[in-house]
């Protein structure tokens, strides 16, 4: 979810005068008329990730929600890091538009980001580098605290906070392999199908409101 939060930034998404538009395919709420105007579930029929190309066709057409709650429970469980794997991988590089220069973009920016600090701290620490051990816990200790109300959220331990560069290396070493998996022909993999990349769906703008 914090990496989703980054990715659709909900203000965005809820602001109609922004084009970003998301939905988590878990939950959603629509009008019935709202969704038969946008063309219905058959719209979107084509598109791997069809919650967020479903609330695109939507926000065409009027305004849209996206938040967060404690109220919904998910009746899918992942037991195993393979499982989150194969989730990930199978829409990543989908979410890059299979462009090779927003992988790179991706990888370079999550290293600089998430991976950089904590091993700048430890090189400090190591070699006793005042400005590296500073600087680089500093930059850690942020990103600890903007991961702490997701945790909060979700009841987690917030010893996990610190825990975010690890998570953050897997979940790029998931995108570099989403796109190994597509340049192989096995992209988009889901429920015994592969998906093509799908034509960016059109639409018109309108007045219904979801």
């Amino acid at each position: 979810m914090f990496f989703f939060q980054k990715l659709y930034p909900f203000p965005r998404v809820n602001d109609p005068r922004r084009s970003e538009a998301a939905a988590a395919g878990g939950c959603v709420l629509v009008r019935r008329a709202a969704l038969e105007r946008a063309g219905g579930v058959s719209a979107v029929r084509d598109r791997l990730i069809d919650d967020c190309a479903l609330a695109a066709l939507l926000k065409r057409r009027g305004a849209i929600w996206l938040g967060l709650t404690t109220a919904s429970v998910s009746l899918r469980t992942y037991e195993h890091l393979s499982e989150v794997w194969r989730m990930v991988a199978r829409t990543a590089y989908t979410q890059l538009d299979h462009r090779p220069a927003n992988l790179v973009g991706t990888v370079v920016g999550m290293t600089i980001l998430y991976l950089v600090p904590p091993l700048a701290a430890g090189f400090g620490a190591v070699a006793g580098d005042a400005t590296n051990l500073v600087t680089g816990g500093l930059a850690w200790i942020v990103m600890m605290g903007l991961f702490v109300p997701t945790l909060r959220l979700y009841g987690q331990p917030m010893a996990w906070a610190a825990a975010l560069p690890v998570a953050a290396l897997l979940y790029t070493a998931m995108t570099v392999d989403s796109a190994r998996r597509h340049h192989l022909g096995r992209g988009g993999a889901w429920k015994g199908r592969t998906y093509a990349p799908a034509p960016t769906a059109a639409g018109d703008a309108g007045e219904d409101v979801v």
